[in-house]
């Protein structure tokens, strides 16, 4: 560098790097520092070189010159080296050319005069030079000196050096200078040719290391660089651009052209053959005798090339997918030794091979569909299954579970092979499997065992961690539905054809391909099942799920018998050889399915052949080897065939020569002459090439061709198998990577949802060790979380498992066996917080499960476990007032909750995040079982019962009643039809009647607590469980006196708190149609044994009493009301319930109206009947009952004159059957009042026929009150109505009376009664005229009055007959019945109803009736 004048200026200030106060180093100082350790270096070198062997003898002059001169040339480099270093005007080293200091090093190390010392320091000097990076890829120069080096490192030769020791220490320095190299920052600067160079020359290093027999530190050394030679190169992979670009730079490089790029993929590629070429020559690495070869045995390369290869997969990752050439090895050569060779070596290759496909897996899987397929079956499933040896079959199991922990592969082998028609059921062959590994035999668990169960419970947990979504959608969401055909065999996933623009509509569609793919596979597979029974049959099924057209077309066919698995092979070969025109197309699709591009003959024949079983036939024989020699011909690549006729000619000819050569009863063999001498002239005339004649006989010679058999032999992967499995690999459809989609993660558990359960149940019933039993409950706790989403009948057989292990339901153990099994073991205690935590949690998707929970329910009860809050009414009642309005309280559901235990239960919210909730409250049962209490354990503490209760307590049995609102209806009817068929007894056994009792009383407790809590949908979960009624009133046991009794009074407080609840407006409908339900229900159970209104006639009484006081308000329903009437004038029979029961229906009558209605009327009315015709009921009771019935008219005129707007009067009641059939009524009567009336007439004129004369003269007396009130108020009745009221209400009394007075009258010692009989009969006719007078105007109007009018002189002349008959012709009616027809006719002539008239026979009529009853006023009546 030039200086100025300035520079030398002693005025100056100091240097800046002699003033350095801040943190940063002057690069000057680390040029010096360069500098020095150079200048060390060649110091040292050169006292190397110079120094003699003994250096205290005497050398003559001559000698020590001769010796000088011999190192002249590396002294003088080094010298002159070293008056370089501190020349100022050199300049910083990373500008300066490194071959200016490396020279005279690398001249050392190529140097056959330089002594061993010399050559091992020399090469420290490089090393070192390497690692402190004194160059770079920037330096001038730089790419030479980095092939210098590497030149120089080639160049070292060995050969020279006698001492062992040297050799191996100089060695050792070269292997650490080649990875130095390969690491150091000009690296990239070395060629693709150099990089294989540096690799070869480490493997020589190898070699040479094993084969001298050189010692373990250089062995070691050597394998070890070349590791890191590999991980340097296989690094800067992800760097190299892509096959194009990297194959431009090549030719640049080539045709003379500097690129700076260095080396890529090329070097790779090769470095990556020679390691597959490794695996393949392993046999050849094995040193031999004569000290060949580089490794003690072939388990010995296998396992360094295995290394190496894995290191590279590792390093170069993903990007190894850029570049066709490198993944083209891993497809084609790599996966194939991988599959070889796994299971001829030790279980550590075998663990190697493992670890290698788990990269590939990794890094590559787009790429490796049908490799990592024929890995999984021809390896892992194979040595897993034990074919190899327990010891494989460890490794194998271990490796598999090492798959299975990775994030999506059990989606991902789902989606890619069990969804793809034309591959295996990898997925669901692997679920088996590890099913069938863990399954316990008898004995403790085998160390294979406990990994099987190992990985099924990983990839159980990794379903349900990823099945879950924030709102499980309907069940008929899961469906899937094939309507079409569509030859789905090829098809592929096209994104641009999904329907909606957004992501998400996209990724939907998808998943619904890939279903309806999995789908179509299934039917594929029974059809399969049925074409092999019956083809007819078959083909139909095939027609029915559109999985061929109808009618079928030749390709779909063909694709059946291509791809479908389980197919009889004999079946297909007979379909293809049939001269139907059909089969001949379909034989031609068939064979168009495989590609023979490159395959030699008998390749192809084999690949064919192994798809069916050719049949015996010649013909079709010759059929099916015509349409294979046609394929053939059009494929060939060689043009060996100059006619397809010659390909079918040969082929028939192999397998003639098959036949011949390994058919047993054929004792003369053919030979190769032989062979070629019968295919002469075939080839359009000629003789086809005598190699590849030889070459197929050989073929066929060594391994036959299987054409007849039917045996079921283990296929192997021979190298046709995998080229044809190559060639297939080119045109298939790439592996797809997904994450976890709810529908499919659901459909992935389906596929080993059965083994699953099965297994994990046997484990936990053979499992004694706590760790174990965890896991098994983990396990099943994930397969309910993955159930709850539409699998029920997954989660009914789980929780019948949980049942069976709580030994609660054992039929051969005591109570006290029970007991003393669950206090003293941990598996009933796990078994039972298990079942009773998922039926919580779950609860929503069980169904016929609930009847085993119920009875461990039961069985709880029944040892005295179950805390009283189970069933505590105010609890229920508080869940029953939120559930009838379907509102959550306050951190109800979605906080924590504490146990009377003391143990923290996380949220039971059944939505977003449940499986993490759960696992996290489930993952370790024994905790619950072992908690700190005051320092001691919960097993611990208090007596052997109360540490029972408190694990009770912790299984929250109750909230599945309180918190039932949250249950679908299907799973709350379920739950409700479990404990009425328990409460009826079915699958019980009571010891006692006391037992008995509790049993059925606790069942109707439940039952009451469920309904309480879903008071806001009962419209819709009760009415199935009504017919549950009938079908346990059948039961063989069933004992209706106490189920009967116990349902009466549950469903009376059910009764009380639906009508006590006040429902909103809209929920009006749902409220009445709840209440029906109830007394529905209430009415079927007093009608199985009437004489439960007996036996509970008090709590019965006193339920009435309460709803008809307090909550009279609130019974909406006809029905609601004429069940409570009814049920209340029942217990009013008996003097204990009496006077609470008439005070409840005199108020009713007395609040003015206030909760009657016209739609409870009439059962008012008939209730009152009740009480006032009782013999029990005082005469001042009775009498009032019939005052309030008789002013119960105002009642009528008053909704008559508003229009029926009482308060009854609702559109929500005209769908019931009562208010139907009462609007009915009144518009064939005429209208609703008279109807009412009717009704209230009907109740005094049977009150009229009771023993007492008072309350029958005042029912008479009560009845024309009514008469005489409703024409007061103007209640019109009309013609109808009018006649309607005679016919049905006074007609009758004095019918009845009159047949009660000669019923009497014909009694010896009754002439009491008969007087008191004759009194109201009276009456009754004087009522008749009375309320005759009264309606007249409208009666007369009547079409009918003619037909009516003979009534009533009817009934004049048989109240004369009856008072002769009984009082001997001196009765009071043969006064009063002439006084009445004089008050009756005499009205008529009045109002101008009975007038003669011309065609009217009335008159006529009435005179002729007259002379015959009351002959006395004829004339008076009917003056001549």
């Amino acid at each position: 560098m030039a200086r100025t004048a300035g520079d030398d200026d002693d005025d100056g200030p100091p240097p800046a790097y002699a003033a350095q106060r801040g943190p940063r180093r002057d690069p000057r100082l680390k040029d010096l520092g360069i500098s020095c350790m150079l200048n060390t270096e060649v110091a040292a070198l050169l006292a190397v070189i110079r120094r003699r062997p003994d250096p205290y003898s005497y050398l003559p002059p001559a000698v020590a010159a001769a010796e000088e001169a011999t190192f002249a040339g590396l002294i003088s480099s080094l010298k002159t080296l070293r008056g370089l270093l501190f020349q100022p005007r050199h300049g910083a080293w990373r500008c300066s050319d490194p071959s200016t200091y490396l020279t005279p090093f690398l001249d050392v190390v190529q140097s056959e005069e330089a002594p061993p010392a010399a050559t091992g320091v020399a090469l420290s000097s490089v090393l070192k030079v390497l690692r402190i990076d004194v160059f770079d890829e920037c330096s001038p120069g730089a790419r030479d000196a980095v092939h210098a080096i590497l030149t120089a490192l080639t160049n070292c030769r060995m050969e020279r050096f006698s001492d062992t020791g040297a050799e191996e220490a100089v060695l050792l320095r070269v292997l650490q200078v080649l990875a130095a190299l390969l690491r150091a920052r000009a690296a990239p600067l070395l060629s693709d040719s150099a990089v294989c160079t540096a690799v070869n020359t480490c493997f020589l290093i190898v070699q040479h290391a094993a084969s001298s027999r050189g010692s373990e530190l250089l062995q070691r050394t050597a394998r070890h660089c070349m590791h890191e030679i590999l991980q340097a190169v296989f690094a800067r992979l992800p760097d190299i651009r892509d096959d194009a670009d990297a194959d431009a730079d090549a030719d640049l490089a080539l045709g003379g052209g500097s690129s700076g790029a260095g080396f890529g993929a090329r070097c790779m590629v090769d470095v990556f053959n020679f390691l597959c070429s490794l695996l393949l020559n392993a046999s050849d690495m094995v040193i031999t005798p004569d000290g060949q070869g580089a490794f003690t045995s072939e388990e010995d390369v296998m396992l360094f090339s295995l290394v190496l290869v894995n290191s590279a997969v590792e390093l170069g990752g993903e990007a190894i997918g850029k570049h066709a050439k490198l993944l083209r090895l891993i497809q084609d050569d790599l996966f194939y030794h991988l599959i070889h060779y796994a299971t001829e070596y030790s279980p550590l290759v075998l663990s190697m091979i493992c670890s290698t496909a788990l990269n590939l897996y990794h890094f590559l899987r787009r790429f490796l569909k049908l490799q990592l397929e024929a890995f999984f079956m021809f390896v892992l499933l194979r040595v897993c299954g034990g074919a190899n040896g327990p010891q494989l079959q460890e490794v194998a199991v271990e490796g598999l579970i090492s798959f299975i922990r990775q994030p999506t592969f059990v989606i991902e082998m789902y989606v890619n092979y069990d969804c793809d028609p034309l591959l295996r059921n990898v997925f669901e062959e692997i679920g088996k499997l590890l099913c069938k590994a863990a399954f316990p035999a008898t004995g403790p668990m085998t160390a294979v065992q406990l990994q099987a169960f190992e990985g099924l419970v990983n990839m159980i947990t990794t379903i349900a961690d990823n099945v879950e979504v924030d709102k499980a959608p309907d069940h008929d969401a899961y469906a899937v539905d094939v309507s079409e055909f569509r030859l789905f065999w090829t098809e592929r996933w096209d994104s641009s054809s999904s329907s909606g623009g957004g992501a998400g509509a996209e990724r939907e569609t998808w998943v619904d391909f890939v279903r309806k793919r999995k789908l179509r596979k299934k039917k594929v597979a029974i059809a399969a099942n049925h074409y092999n029974r019956d083809q007819k049959k078959g083909v139909e099924f095939l027609k029915l799920c559109h999985l061929v057209p109808t009618p079928p077309e030749p390709r779909s066919m063909a694709y059946f018998l291509r791809y479908s698995p389980g197919l009889d092979k004999n079946k297909i070969g007979e379909f293809l050889g049939d001269p139907d025109e059909f089969n001949l197309k379909v034989l031609k699709e068939f064979t168009e399915t495989f590609d023979f591009t490159g395959a030699i003959l008998d390749t192809a024949l084999r690949t064919y052949l192994e798809t069916f079983r050719l049949p015996g036939e010649s013909q079709k024989i010759q059929r099916i080897l015509e349409a294979f020699s046609e394929r053939f011909f059009e494929q060939q690549t060689t043009g060996v065939f100059a006619t397809k006729d010659a390909a079918f000619i040969l082929c028939y000819s192999l397998i003639m020569l098959n036949t011949d050569l390994h058919n047993p009863q054929v004792k003369k063999k053919m030979s190769e002459e032989d062979f070629i001498r019968n295919n002469r002239a075939i080839n359009d005339k000629k003789d086809l090439p005598r190699e590849y004649l030889s070459e197929l006989f050989h073929s066929i010679s060594t391994n036959a061709i299987t054409v007849f058999s039917t045996t079921a032999a283990a296929v192997e992967m021979t190298p046709s198998r995998w080229a044809d499995l190559v060639k297939r690999s080119r045109a298939m459809e790439h592996f797809t990577p997904c994450d976890f989609k709810h529908k499919l993660s659901r459909e992935v558990f389906i596929a080993v949802s059965g083994p699953t359960v099965a297994t994990l149940a046997a484990i936990f019933d053979c499992a004694d060790d706590e760790e174990t039993l965890n896991q098994c409950v983990e396990g099943l706790v994930s397969v309910a979380r993955i159930a709850r989403y539409g699998l029920e009948d997954v989660l009914d057989e789980l929780l019948c498992c949980l049942c069976k292990f709580t030994t609660l339901l054992n039929p051969y153990a005591t109570t006290e066996e029970t007991l003393f099994t669950f206090s003293n073991e941990l598996k009933p205690r796990m078994a039972t917080l298990a079942l009773f935590t998922i039926a919580n949690r779950f609860g929503e998707s069980v169904r016929g499960a609930w009847k085993n929970v119920v009875e461990c329910l039961l069985k709880l009860k029944r040892l005295k476990l179950l805390p009283p809050s189970v069933i505590d009414p105010e609890d229920g009642g508080g869940g029953g007032g939120g559930g009838g309005r379907g509102s959550e309280r306050p951190g109800h559901r979605h906080r924590a909750s504490t146990s009377d235990a003391g143990v923290i239960f996380p949220t039971t919210h059944r939505g977003a995040g449940t499986s993490r909730h759960v696992s996290g409250m489930i993952g370790r049962f024994s905790q619950f079982l072992s908690l700190d209490s005051g320092g001691e354990s919960l097993l611990s503490v208090g007596s052997e019962f109360e540490n029972n209760l408190k694990i009770i307590q912790q299984c929250q049995v109750g909230s599945i009643f309180k918190e039932s609102g949250k249950l679908p209806d299907e799973a709350l009817q379920n739950l409700g039809r479990a404990l009425i068929f328990a409460a009826g007894g079915k699958g019980q056994k009571f010891s006692t009647p006391i037992e008995e009792e509790e049993t059925v009383g606790f069942c109707w407790d439940l039952l009451a607590l469920l309904a309480s809590a879903n008071l806001h949908r009962f419209a819709n979960f009760w009415p199935p469980l009504l017919d549950c009624f009938n079908a346990v009133s059948q039961l063989p046991l069933f004992s209706p006196c106490p189920f009967a009794e116990k349902a009466i009074v549950a469903l009376f407080r059910v009764a009380v708190r639906l009508l006590s609840a006040a429902a909103p407006p809209q929920r009006a409908v749902d409220t009445r149609v709840s209440e029906e339900l109830v007394f529905k229900s209430i009415n079927m159970m007093w009608k199985l044994d009437k004489e439960i209104l007996d036996t509970c006639c008090e709590d019965i009484s006193e339920s009435i009493v309460k709803l008809l006081t307090e909550h009279a308000g609130g019974v909406q329903t006809p029905l609601g009301w004429k069940t409570l009437l009814h049920l209340l004038t029942v217990t009013g029979r008996h003097p204990e319930t009496f006077d609470q029961s008439v005070v409840a229906m005199i108020k009713i009558m007395s609040d003015g109206g206030a909760h009657i209605t016209r739609f409870n009327y009439a059962a008012v009315i008939e209730a009152a009947f009740g009480f006032a015709a009782l013999k029990i009921s005082p005469l001042d009771i009775s009498t009032k009952i019939l005052e309030l019935m008789a002013e119960s008219v105002n009642w009528l005129i008053q909704w008559h004159k508003s229009g029926y707007s009482d308060p009854g009067n609702s559109v929500g009641f005209s769908g019931s059957a009562a208010s139907a059939s009462s609007l009915e009524d009144a518009s064939r009567m005429g209208n609703l009042a008279a109807n009412m009336f009717i009704k209230l007439a009907e109740a005094l004129r049977k009150t009229s026929l009771v023993r007492r004369e008072e309350i029958r003269c005042q029912a008479v007396f009560e009845l024309g009150r009514a008469f005489n009130l409703a024409a007061a108020g103007d209640l019109d009745f009309g013609p109808a109505g009018c006649l309607a009221c005679f016919n049905l209400v006074i007609f009758a009394m004095v019918d009845d009376l009159t047949e009660k007075t000669l019923e009497y009258s014909r009694r010896e010692g009754a002439e009491r009664e008969t007087r008191s009989m004759e009194g109201t009969l009276a009456a009754a006719a004087e009522l008749l005229a009375d309320v005759f007078v009264l309606l007249l105007p409208t009666l007369a109007q009547a079409p009918g009055f003619r037909t009516f009018w003979l009534g009533v002189l009817r009934r004049m002349d048989t109240c004369m007959k009856c008072d002769l008959a009984a009082g001997g012709g001196a009765g009071v009616m043969q006064e009063l019945v002439p006084r009445m027809l004089k008050r009756m006719i005499m009205e008529m002539k009045a109002k101008e109803v009975l007038v003669p008239r011309e065609g009217d026979e009335l008159w006529e009529i009435t005179h002729i009736q007259i002379q015959w009853i009351a002959p006395a006023v004829k004339d008076e009546l009917f003056p001549e």
